[in-house]
């Protein structure tokens, strides 16, 4: 590709108003990652009514709980492939499509096993859609806004959260626990229906395919409405930046940048999945009642709200640095959730800062991934970091349901959960430290493409 093509699109992706082009890709970004934070806190909410109606030991659900977990190991690599070699918009719409169906089924599931092989296959939607609509965003925003932008459509993850809780508190009692599922699949189809109509695709990766030059210059217009575009971005390509390798991501370059951004995604996934999934039936086992602890985990993805608005705020100026401190203050945080004697109204408090901590830090490490990968391997190197921090999330709720299975104490619970925070924390800190030394500041930029041309 001729590096004025590449820069004329970057200048017009940048000088952007943002307007209806914007407006409409940030609320239908924003619905895609509802549905899928809807998908992840739904099941753990769930399992109390499925212990009681099929009589199986909580310790015994760990399985059920990772699958879908699993799944998304598999599946942010995978559509992430898809994303960087068939388009952003058709691996956001078939991982939308993948776990809505598989949602619905559970509806008529009748055992732990198929509803463990049903999370699976949702997992491997779910695993899909973050990483391509992420890239999609970071590729479609103007550079003075990106990183909020993103922040604030992945903020769709926490408020899709923490709809389960509300659908638990409001409907379950009425029409049982398949209700939270029939919310959530039908959520997903409508969504997965409509991307491919209402979804943009990434002009930085339409201009790496010569046979779609002319969707390029139609949604540059939607853009930029009443700009001219120039003659050049029709010309032909010389060479496709699509076929940069995946060893790109550990180039000199971005390889200490990539291992760390792993351990980050590694940690505090490990840390919200245990939260996310366990923290009603803990706060069951002291003694709440269902509805009770379900409004009290839910003020847990409230808080994450507000924590991924600070974080829109503070990852421009300081990048990883917030990261870090956000770790920072989640543990003592974590802690405070397991001393004894706490009132609901006091235990929710902590829960919503453990919730603007942990995934405030997420989503600064989601934004960052999608500012420092270049066009050519961004979505597969934001799969692969969601790849490799499923294994922390297939973890969290695994090593729940053993430290359950012990009978412990909700305080060393707690202790457990924040022990990868503090890790975390360390990292992004190593991260910010790195960026700084890379990039000249503490803000965060794109590594150049040309520094990772490898066949």
């Amino acid at each position: 590709m001729a590096q004025a093509a590449v820069d004329e699109i970057d200048t017009l992706v940048d000088a952007q108003r943002f307007g209806r082009f914007g407006l409409s890709l940030l609320i239908w970004s924003f619905l895609a990652t509802f549905t899928d934070g809807y998908e992840i806190s739904a099941l753990g909410l769930a399992v109390p009514h499925i212990v009681r109606e099929w009589h199986v030991p909580p310790a015994q659900l760990g399985t059920m709980l990772s699958a879908s977990l699993a799944g998304m190991f598999f599946g942010a690599p995978l559509l992430g492939l898809v994303g960087d070699r068939f388009g952003r918009r058709p691996a956001i719409a078939i991982g939308c499509l993948a776990y809505g169906v598989s949602t619905l089924a559970i509806i008529l599931a009748h055992s732990v096993g198929q509803v463990t092989v049903l999370r699976f296959v949702t997992g491997l939607g779910m695993g899909g859609v973050l990483p391509n609509v992420i890239a999609l965003n970071s590729e479609s925003s103007p550079k003075r806004l990106r990183a909020r932008l993103i922040i604030l459509m992945f903020m769709g993850i926490t408020l899709g959260g923490s709809m389960p809780g509300l659908v638990a508190a409001g409907m379950v009692p009425h029409h049982g626990w398949r209700a939270i599922f029939l919310v959530g699949g039908l959520a997903a189809l409508v969504v997965g229906l409509a991307a491919p109509f209402a979804l943009p695709e990434s002009v930085k990766f339409l201009r790496t395919r010569p046979d779609r030059i002319a969707e390029l210059l139609a949604t540059l217009e939607r853009m930029a409405p009443g700009k001219k575009l120039p003659q050049s971005l029709a010309a032909p390509i010389d060479r496709p930046i699509a076929n940069v390798s995946i060893g790109a991501l550990f180039t000199r370059e971005l390889a200490p940048i990539t291992l760390l951004l792993w351990l980050c995604f590694a940690t505090t996934l490990m840390a919200n999945f245990f939260l996310a999934n366990w923290l009603p039936t803990l706060f069951g086992q002291i003694g709440m009642d269902p509805q009770t602890a379900a409004l009290t985990s839910t003020m847990y993805h409230f808080g994450a709200t507000f924590g991924g608005l600070a974080m829109a705020l503070m990852l421009d100026r300081i990048g990883f640095l917030a990261v870090g401190g956000l770790l920072v203050v989640a543990v003592p945080a974590m802690l405070g959730v397991g001393l004894p004697g706490m009132s609901p109204a006091a235990l929710g408090l902590l829960v919503a800062v453990a919730g603007f901590c942990v995934l405030g830090a997420q989503f600064g490490s989601n934004a960052a991934a999608g500012l420092i990968y270049p066009t050519a391997c961004r979505s597969r190197g934001l799969g692969l970091a969601f790849g490799v921090g499923r294994v922390g999330s297939v973890l969290g709720p695994w090593v729940g349901a053993k430290l359950i299975g012990l009978k412990l104490s909700l305080i060393v619970m707690m202790a457990a959960a924040s022990a990868p925070v503090l890790l975390g924390a360390v990292a992004a800190l190593a991260l910010a430290m790195v960026g700084r030394s890379r990039f000249g500041g503490w803000r965060l930029d794109e590594v150049p493409a040309a520094q990772l041309q490898m066949e």
